[in-house]
């Protein structure tokens, strides 16, 4: 199990993408207590692995009253997957994150934060939700696989929560620049895994030979 714990592990990083998480944290909580940081660094990453663990057990069943078959959502999580990776190969990700920071400053007044935008839709959006229902259907039937991807999910935002209460020390001994440089390389990595998951939803269509 421990290269399943592995590979899990590396798409959940670069799905939740923590270290490029950490200016957009540092912005949205500018000017709290550290106590504070450490409540919503906290709080936000266990609302964004509840909301995880919802669509990990629940997800298909949203699938099967919509009729929707799991290589159709293979294909389209693929492609989801593969748009993040593009928006984090050219910068774009940062952009859009940067953005719903300062709208959920002005309309959410700083106090759900750690709902909005931490946990939805920064943790748990959608490359999030479709990666924990891919992976869960990968090993269905498993429970040792099931409960190695939950572990790697809540390892990921035990990690992401760690980085958020050290926000402003991690910004300072990396740089901006390297975390870009990070951000870019997982989304070479991410894109890969998009395209692994599109052809096995092919694959499962159309069976080889």
């Amino acid at each position: 199990m421990i290269d399943v714990l592995l590979n899990a592990l590396v798409v959940f990083f670069v799905v939740i993408d923590p270290i490029g998480l950490v200016p957009v944290f540092i912005g949205l909580t500018q000017g709290f207590t550290p106590a504070a940081r450490r409540r919503i660094a906290v709080r936000g990453c266990l609302i964004a692995f509840v909301i995880i663990l919802f669509f990990a057990y629940f997800g298909e069943i949203v699938l099967n009253a919509l009729s929707i078959e799991m290589p159709a959502f293979r294909i389209a999580g693929g492609a989801l997957l593969f748009w993040i990776a593009f928006e984090m190969l050219f910068e774009k990700r940062s952009e859009r994150k940067s953005k719903t920071a300062d709208e959920a400053r002005t309309e959410e007044e700083a106090r759900h934060i750690a709902v909005f935008p931490m946990a939805i839709p920064l943790m748990a959006g959608p490359g999030a939700i479709t990666t924990i229902m891919l992976m869960m259907d990968r090993y269905g039937g498993d429970m040792v696989g099931q409960g190695t991807v939950l572990a790697a999910a809540a390892l990921v935002l035990i990690g992401s929560a760690i980085l958020f209460m050290a926000s402003e020390a991690v910004q300072k001994a990396l740089g901006q620049t390297i975390i870009h440089t990070v951000s870019r390389v997982l989304g070479i990595v991410l894109a890969a895994l998009a395209a692994q998951t599109i052809i096995a939803g092919i694959t499962a269509i159309y069976p080889p030979g």
